[in-house]
């Protein structure tokens, strides 16, 4: 990919995560202190077929904060989205130009890793989507296969009950481990689904509309636990909930496009701006429900 944009802020590397992990020389997974991962993009633009999706978008997601991605459906959130850990290029008439970057390296370099970036730039979906017939536990530990990453079987227990903790689920499962995971309630399947993320220790999160489908108690507990794990991991929400928007996040970008323009980023910035003293006409009347 080329670079299109001005160079942005540094990234935040003062605070450390405790999620952080290296491979030793086994190649098993090891517990070392790094810097929390603040995310960029740079220029980037998207395509499918002929179709321009997105136009030059620039965007800091600082290190260890709730950036949220908002706008009217159709304007490319969930694309860009999808951009930032390379699931965009799996659609066979995708293309897109630009740089993502993640501690100042693009993820599209040429020596970059797929499998990489994938566990260090994790993924919720919109529908909870645990593996139905897999227990409980084998759910949460199913991303360690998937990556290839090695873990001893006297830190696996370890492992699992530190990300479910995390995920919110631990105190609710704990007597169930080796239950199916399908058959919890969409909420807790969503949680388990954060903690099978956490579980092969990312650096960034994302998470495209995790609560849509969910009811009120279990859109509450998901919030709870991005508060509580933005301390430890860089997170980047789509969400269509204004009200979520302003509740769980730090930061907040306001896209706009339609089926015949490109969405492009019309104002970013710190969330309680956004939503009170906005610059731009349009978000004014977006975050006030005027349209969308």
């Amino acid at each position: 990919m080329s670079a299109s944009a001005p160079a942005g802020p540094e990234f935040v590397t003062d605070r450390i995560s405790p999620l952080s992990t290296s491979t030793a020389a086994d190649g098993y997974l090891v517990a070392v202190p790094q810097p929390l991962a603040g995310i960029e993009a740079r220029g980037v633009s998207a395509w499918f077929g002929d179709r321009k999706v997105l136009d030059r978008v620039s965007l800091l997601m600082p290190a260890g904060q709730v950036t949220a991605l908002i706008g009217p459906s159709g304007c490319g959130k969930s694309t860009f989205l999808r951009i930032l850990n390379r699931m965009h290029e799996l659609i066979p008439s995708a293309s897109l130009a630009g740089e993502v970057l993640l501690d100042a390296e693009d993820i599209y370099a040429p020596q970059r890793r797929l499998t990489e970036a994938r566990r260090q730039i994790g993924m919720v979906f919109q529908k909870p989507n645990p593996f139905p017939a897999m227990s409980i536990y084998d759910n949460v530990v199913a991303g360690l296969k998937l990556t290839g990453t090695k873990v001893s079987r006297s830190d696996r227990d370890v492992l699992v009950q530190e990300c479910l903790s995390k995920g919110g689920l631990w105190n609710e499962v704990k007597d169930r481990l080796r239950q199916p995971g399908g058959a919890l309630s969409g909420g807790q399947q969503q949680r388990l689904c954060i903690a099978r993320s956490l579980a092969v220790r990312p650096r960034v999160l994302l998470m495209d509309e995790p609560c849509s489908a969910l009811d009120p108690t279990s859109t509450r507990r998901i919030e709870q636990t991005i508060a509580e794990l933005a301390a430890e991991v860089t997170i980047v929400i789509v969400t269509h909930n204004m009200q979520q928007a302003a509740r769980v996040s730090d930061q907040c970008a306001f896209f706009l496009g339609s089926q015949s323009t490109p969405g492009v980023i019309v104002e970013y910035g710190p969330t309680d701006a956004m939503f009170s003293e906005p610059q731009d006409s349009r978000t004014l009347d977006y975050v006030n429900g005027r349209f969308g």
